[in-house]
């Protein structure tokens, strides 16, 4: 991909991008041009329409999708800056193809009050790679015994929409039952962290032949199961939403197919780890194959896979979630749990689901953007690449293949499980609100940083 601004000077960013010759979805060849933050015109139109001074992005042979969105994302800030920043999380979003994320709540302080998600959204404006997209907590401080200030998140200038203890099961069902009725008033949703902690106590990886091989205590799929079950009955009972996190099970798929088919309002994701990678990497005692939920087995990689592309599970969701080196680089016993994903998510799901033919790219971008972006209430995320709409877009050459190495990512965790893999795909550019985050499949700029105004806030849904 090459890039050239028609009024021969790149001092500054162009007002308007034309693309040309980028297959939508994977589809028909089109130019596209972007400006004033959205897709101006697809088409014909868009070279017609294009002014003197736009950049051209040469985009043959890469497709254009829209802008992947994780539900799921471990920014780490405030308080374990050591581990990731909003702002190098954000870099490693934008390389990876994301324009949104959302920033989990088990940082420190927990997010759990108006002041930190508001702390966490400002520095997302502030660095301007992705949209940063806080995820308030359930309960105070994660404690799992009262709930924390979900109405004063949502009504805060974060407009909090997605509620989750992740890392951590709210396993008291009264509190959940709680949880589910509040966020009705403001069209939230409880993302669930499905571990029930009395099966799971010393638990270091999937129970089931290696474990019992190893010697390492077991974490059965139950304990999973069992809390998924609950609660798509209690969010039936209370006719409220629910998100299931990480999905590891084919147990955990046959359930929620079983909520759907009774028109319980669930979603699920699967994180790019889940959908490749089995729990006879262990045998290594490699911690870096570490990871809460656990690596399960074949067959329930290949349940995944199939509930992915058939709709049961939702969306991909990297569970992104870097640790400094000395939390990973020690004993088995001893290590945090956790990968790194952001940079790597769409070469795993291209290997996975496209190249399989699990799914094409507009199913892609279905479990990548579209989706996720629904569930999380941003109205203005992955939109159709169609004259008018927001210009949150990529570009992929779906053709190149690269070996990854943890050492020259973005994210300041090193422990990728996909470390010396060759993978497919590659993000060739990003353009957040037509702004280009990376180009030539390298860091840019970041978009200058603008709160939206009102009106902006009401057509987004935020």
């Amino acid at each position: 991909m090459t890039t050239r601004s028609t009024a021969g000077t790149t001092s500054t960013a162009p007002p308007a991008y034309l693309i040309r010759g980028a297959s939508i979805l994977g589809g028909d060849v089109q130019d596209l041009l972007l400006r004033d933050g959205v897709v101006a015109a697809v088409g014909p139109a868009a070279t017609a329409e294009a002014p003197a001074d736009a950049a051209t992005v040469d985009a043959a042979g890469l497709i254009a999708l829209p802008g992947m969105v994780d539900l799921h994302t471990h920014l780490r800030e405030p308080g374990r800056e050591d581990a990731e920043t909003v702002e190098t999380g954000s870099r490693a979003a934008a390389l990876g193809g994301f324009t949104a994320v959302h920033a989990m709540a088990n940082s420190s302080p927990v997010a759990d009050t108006a002041g930190v998600v508001e702390q966490v959204y400002s520095l997302g404006l502030a660095s301007g790679w992705v949209e940063v997209r806080p995820v308030g907590a359930v309960t105070v401080g994660l404690g799992g015994e009262r709930l924390a200030e979900l109405g004063a998140m949502a009504e805060s200038r974060a407009a909090v929409r997605v509620f989750s203890d992740d890392g951590i099961c709210v396993s008291d069902p009264v509190l959940m039952r709680r949880a589910l009725e509040y966020v009705k008033a403001f069209d939230g949703v409880i993302a669930q962290h499905a571990q029930e902690p009395r099966l799971t106590e010393g638990a270091q990886m999937n129970e089931g032949e290696v474990s019992a091989v190893l010697g390492l205590t077991g974490w059965p799929a139950v304990a999973e199961e069992s809390i998924i079950a609950r609660d798509v009955l209690l969010a039936q009972h209370v006719g409220s939403r629910l998100h299931v996190c990480h999905v590891s099970t084919a147990g955990s798929v046959e359930i929620i197919r079983w909520a759907k088919a009774r028109g319980i309002d669930v979603t699920a994701e699967v994180t790019p780890h889940h959908l490749l990678l089995t729990d006879e990497l262990v045998r290594s005692y490699d911690p870096v194959y570490k990871v809460n939920p656990p690596l399960r087995t074949a067959d329930d990689v290949h349940a995944l896979r199939a509930a992915l592309a058939d709709g049961t599970i939702d969306v991909v969701g990297t569970d992104h979630a870097p640790h400094p080196s000395e939390h990973k680089e020690c004993e088995w016993a001893q290590a945090a749990m956790g990968m790194t994903g952001l940079e790597t998510a769409l070469s795993v799901v291209q290997h996975t689901m496209v190249e399989t033919g699990l799914l094409d790219w507009e199913g892609f971008a279905r479990v990548t953007a579209v989706t996720p972006a629904a569930i999380g209430r941003l109205g203005h995320q992955g939109r159709p690449i169609a004259a008018g709409e927001p210009a949150h877009l990529i570009l992929v050459d779906p053709a190149a293949r690269w070996t990854v190495d943890p050492s020259t990512m973005a994210t300041k965790g090193r422990n990728s499980p996909f470390r010396g893999l060759e993978l497919p795909g590659r993000v060739r550019a990003t353009f957040y609100g037509g702004h280009p985050t990376v180009l030539d499949g390298r860091l840019a700029s970041p978009r200058p940083a603008s709160a939206p105004t009102t009106d902006e806030a009401a057509a987004w849904n935020i």
